[in-house]
């Protein structure tokens, strides 16, 4: 194998990584948005739609913090009592089965 060829195949796999990556915090966000509807009372496709929400609300900057500030806005909003620290420990365990959803599928 050439230096081109390893240079090129770490390249694929990098890339692949990022692709997945990318995908898992899709999912993951997709789960906490769905999780979130239910603490607020939404359901159907008024659920989902606050899912996508979240989803697109990741896209502001690089990170969770986008995301925690909607959903606790949200949250305060309506008057549900949670905090911070126990939504990113839900972010992060939903992390873990977006990954976990995605390499069975």
């Amino acid at each position: 194998m050439s230096f081109t060829d390893r240079q090129k195949a770490f390249e694929e796999k990098f890339k692949h990584d990022q692709e997945l990556q990318f995908r898992v915090e899709v999912r993951r966000n997709k789960l906490v948005g769905l999780w979130a509807a239910e603490l607020l009372g939404k359901k159907g496709d008024e659920a989902e739609a606050y899912a996508r929400d979240v989803i697109s609300s990741d896209l502001s900057e690089p990170g969770i913090d986008d995301v925690v500030r909607k959903i606790m806005g949200d949250f305060q909003e309506a008057n549900v009592d949670l905090s911070e620290h126990r939504l990113r420990k839900k972010i992060e365990e939903l992390q873990a089965a977006a990954k976990h959803q995605l390499m069975t599928e």
